[in-house]
């Protein structure tokens, strides 16, 4: 997983709580905060590997650019969550 690569976890704990603080929550349980970190996991591994193959059709074995993660972003809607117009 992602973070046996990096050595470690992404996110500590902690900063988990805070993400989930600044969304308006007062209080936040242990419970909340640890599957908020294996949804982030997921996702990142998700993009990360949806980036890989981006590079690979482009012809990189071994560089993953930022335009490779920008297209693999958008297949999750990561970042047009909060944008999509509310359906009636």
């Amino acid at each position: 997983m992602l973070g046996d690569v990096l050595g470690g976890k992404a996110y500590s704990l902690y900063d988990i709580e805070a993400f989930i603080r600044e969304a308006g929550a007062e209080r936040v349980t242990e419970d909340a905060v640890l599957d908020l970190e294996k949804e982030l996991e997921k996702l990142t591994e998700k993009i990360a590997n949806r980036a890989k193959i981006y590079a690979q059709h482009a012809g990189r074995k071994r560089i993953i650019k930022k335009s490779d993660v920008v297209l693999a972003k958008g297949v999750f809607g990561s970042y047009r969550m909060h944008s999509r117009k509310p359906t009636i």
